[in-house]
């Protein structure tokens, strides 16, 4: 059996309650709804609106449409498995492996084209919204899995260790 490290049991412990909370069950409530509003409009008015575009619109459409999907089933799965948590299907230590971890945003807005082929608004707006929770969802997994795995900066240890250099020299 392998023995459980302080830092491992306190991870544990912060994502059992964190699955366990109100606040995760909001979060998943809304990150579940907005992938559902997101998948309604791009499989009904967005098609309507894609095709309104000119071919230059019609392919920044389909780079953020194609982004803003592949953005939303990552924060998806990465609620799915905090709820397997909270339901017990799954325990902490699973859910901190790498596989099932946030990956950062690999995806920037797309340049519209100038001229008469603006984003649709509601494609802009599903877009910002799905960056919002994307961030907030990372913020959450670093404070979540990372918070002991990283050392604090010790600004004064840092201060005393650049002036005992300076004066070694002397």
């Amino acid at each position: 059996m392998t023995p459980v490290t302080p830092h491992v049991a306190n991870t544990a412990a912060r994502v059992s309650d964190f699955a366990d909370s109100e606040m995760f069950r909001r979060l998943f409530r809304d990150g579940m709804d907005l992938v559902e509003e997101t998948a309604s409009y791009l499989d009904g008015p967005g098609r309507d609106d894609a095709k309104r575009l000119g071919r230059s619109g019609a392919l920044a459409y389909a780079s953020e449409s194609m982004g803003l999907t592949t953005q939303l089933m990552q924060c998806a799965s990465w609620l799915l498995t905090q709820r397997a948590v909270a339901e017990g299907d799954m325990n902490a230590d699973e859910a901190a492996e790498e596989r099932y971890r946030l990956s950062p945003n690999k995806f920037s807005p797309p340049s519209w084209p100038a001229g008469d082929d603006p984003c649709p608004p509601r494609l802009g707006d599903l877009a910002l919204r799905a960056r919002e929770l994307h961030e907030r969802l990372m913020r959450l997994d670093d404070s979540l899995f990372e918070a002991e795995v990283k050392p604090a900066d010790n600004p004064v240890a840092s201060q005393l260790s650049q002036l005992s250099a300076a004066f070694s020299d002397v």
